[in-house]
């Protein structure tokens, strides 16, 4: 069996009367992120990580900004696209690792909703599932709420 290690990272804007959608789900909050789609950094650091781990360039290389079919996108299409991508290679993922940064709102009452929403799209248990949130401590782009970001590490092996 061989096992190779992605690394993904994701940022986006955060703007007032925007939806914030991450791990799948919308999450209530007063600030949502702004992106071509539906700007989920969660989805687009796993999807990265996947296909970094899996040497299939990145998600933009993918799913462009420029091209309209992916305007306000649904971002578990991408990630289902990504696992097709990597099965017809002959890769699975087992296990994925997440982190978001930001400020608010709290991330915790959601995490079981994200890991539920995303499990069936990876083809992997809840419980291989980590999601993790921090603040920036007041700092930068992140603490002034300007901002989110993402971090995902995931672990492939060939089937």
């Amino acid at each position: 069996m061989k096992i190779r290690v992605g690394l993904g990272f994701d940022v986006h804007e955060l703007k007032s009367g925007t939806p914030l959608h991450l791990g799948g789900i919308l999450i209530p909050s007063d600030l949502g992120a702004v992106g071509h789609s539906d700007a989920d950094v969660l989805i687009h650091a796993l999807c990265d990580a996947i296909l970094g781990a899996a040497g299939m360039r990145d998600i933009g290389h993918h799913f462009s900004n420029k091209d309209d079919r992916w305007r306000n996108a649904d971002s578990k299409i991408f990630l289902r696209e990504v696992m097709a991508m990597i099965s017809s290679k002959g890769w699975k993922v087992e296990n994925a690792d997440c982190t978001l940064v930001l400020e608010s709102p709290k991330i915790n009452p959601h995490i079981d909703q994200m890991k539920a929403a995303l499990a069936p799209i990876l083809g992997i248990s809840e419980s291989d599932i980590s999601i993790k949130a921090t603040t920036n401590e007041g700092l930068g782009y992140v603490g002034r709420r300007e901002g989110i970001n993402a971090t995902s590490v995931v672990l492939l092996s060939s089937k």
